[in-house]
């Protein structure tokens, strides 16, 4: 049976690395890879972990996992990525950033910018920015989710599409092997269509994780991406992104 210690620690090795692997966690805990993979077992019928060859991710499906998880998974990653991010962003440029943990790391490492225009519908994202007093913060409004500070609806998406941006940038719960972001809520992804309408350029923030994982609702294909921003990619997506001119910029931690 599997000990709650262990249980424990391997939930968290999957929130910091976004996966875990038998191998690693058989020479991690010292005990054998037949044990590793019944510890994965349990932890994937208990709905805990979802298996994948040579290891498990965080559960997927139809609901995202919660938002104070999401922020634990690769947080490291998702600072560097913003950080690289926000090197590309000119000061005066008028932005549009959608919910996620990912573009909260985003908002936070704008801070020292000059004269943005920041449209949001990301309760986190405007009170993080709000601590620059240089940058013009506008909430859309909308039906407001509690659980992770977003504003989502058709309220939110009329008053995204009174924009034009220089960029739009968005966050995403997970990438196909197709080149195709992906998230969980349709009225989400309508205020992000929104906004993808009236940009110049679209960019994606998507750490690793993401192309571990599945999720429902279309956001957008890599060929109406400008860049997607990532701490790692696999070899076949590199491939994908440039048969479909997305320019890919790693981040360095």
């Amino acid at each position: 049976m599997l000990s709650s210690f262990r249980e424990r620690e391997i939930l968290d090795i999957a929130r910091s690395e976004g996966k875990v692997t038998v191998e690693g966690l058989a020479a991690h805990f010292d005990v054998t890879v037949q044990t590793i993979r019944r510890d994965l077992n349990e932890m994937a019928n208990a709905g805990r972990l979802e298996r994948v060859h040579g290891g498990a991710v965080l559960p997927s499906g139809v609901r995202n996992i919660a938002y104070e998880e999401r922020g634990r998974v690769n947080a490291d990653a998702k600072s560097a990525m913003a950080a690289r991010c926000a090197t590309e962003i000119p000061n005066g440029s008028a932005l549009f950033i959608n919910i996620g943990t990912s573009t909260e790391a985003l908002a936070s490492a704008l801070l020292g910018h000059d004269g943005l225009l920041v449209v949001t519908n990301n309760l986190n994202v405007a009170r993080i920015l709000s601590g620059n007093a240089r940058c013009n913060v506008l909430l859309t409004g909308g039906r407001p989710r509690a659980e992770d500070g977003g504003l989502v609806g058709p309220v939110a998406a009329s008053m995204v599409r009174d924009f034009a941006f220089d960029y739009a940038i968005l966050g995403c719960s997970a990438v196909s092997a197709t080149g195709v972001a992906y998230d969980f809520d349709i009225d989400e992804i309508s205020v992000s269509h929104a906004a993808l309408a009236g940009a110049r350029e679209s960019w994606l923030l998507a750490d690793h994780s993401k192309f571990q994982r599945n999720a429902p609702a279309r956001i957008i294909d890599f060929a109406d991406v400008s860049r997607l921003f990532t701490d790692e990619i696999p070899d076949e997506l590199i491939e994908v992104c440039t048969n479909k001119g997305t320019e890919v910029l790693l981040a360095t931690s």
